[in-house]
């Protein structure tokens, strides 16, 4: 079995202290023991596990704002977990998922390590119909776009288990694919509202991405 060295990283979002595991550097994922090939994941996706994206930290400030009352929230792709930490938090009915095998062992070790409840996780693959998740009125995700596959699988999934009332929220750095990704969204009926987020914490730079919000009916994010 191979062993992965981490670190723990800690940052506030609204005001709340968040202690987070994650892989110690870009560099851990030498797959001597093929799990990649039984996965599903492409190199990329299989590779940039674990670690804490700026489009990550973006996600979780906005779900730090985002009114949850009534919402059943779908995350994907969430990584070491941050954004459902911060929505479970808040009490949001929140699912978090991710196609990688190493997510559920992170994402548990950082409920833990920051004393909140478990989070209701499901190993989701973008590419494979699991009906049984059910239906969301938002999914929320963080720097998916990156390959061009992902925008139609990523679309597959919003018609698959999104209300028809249903919002999606996405941070993400300026990828190519979203563009491809709003089309797709915009044959479901969705609109586009899309807002340059700063971060709210002072250590980083103004400004790290877009959130893109697509909605069926008239909504506008909270400021």
């Amino acid at each position: 079995m191979q062993v992965y060295a981490t670190r723990t990283e800690q940052l506030s979002i609204g005001g709340h202290t968040y202690r987070l595991r994650v892989l110690s550097d870009k560099r851990q994922f030498s797959d001597i023991d093929g799990h990649r090939a039984h996965s599903g994941l492409s190199a990329t996706q299989w590779g940039l596990f674990g670690q804490l994206w700026p489009s990550e930290r973006l996600l979780a400030q906005a779900m730090h704002r985002f009114a949850v009352d009534g919402k059943r929230i779908l995350e994907l792709g969430c990584g070491v977990g941050l954004a459902s930490l911060v929505l479970k938090r808040r009490g949001a009915d929140i699912v978090a998922s991710d196609p990688h095998p190493l997510a559920a062992s992170f994402l548990k070790y950082n409920t833990t390590l920051n004393a909140l409840p478990a989070v209701d996780y499901r190993r989701l693959s973008w590419d494979t119909p699991d009906p049984s998740i059910g239906r969301f009125d938002v999914i929320i995700a963080s720097d998916v776009l990156y390959e061009p596959a992902q925008a139609r699988f990523l679309a597959q999934i919003v018609e698959r288990h999104a209300y028809p009332s249903a919002e999606v929220l996405i941070t993400d750095p300026g990828h190519d694919h979203s563009q491809h990704f709003s089309q797709l969204l915009a044959e479901q009926h969705f609109t586009l509202a899309e807002e340059r987020c700063p971060m709210d914490d002072r250590d980083t730079p103004p400004y790290r991405g877009s959130l893109l919000h697509y909605m069926r009916r008239g909504k506008a994010f909270p400021g």
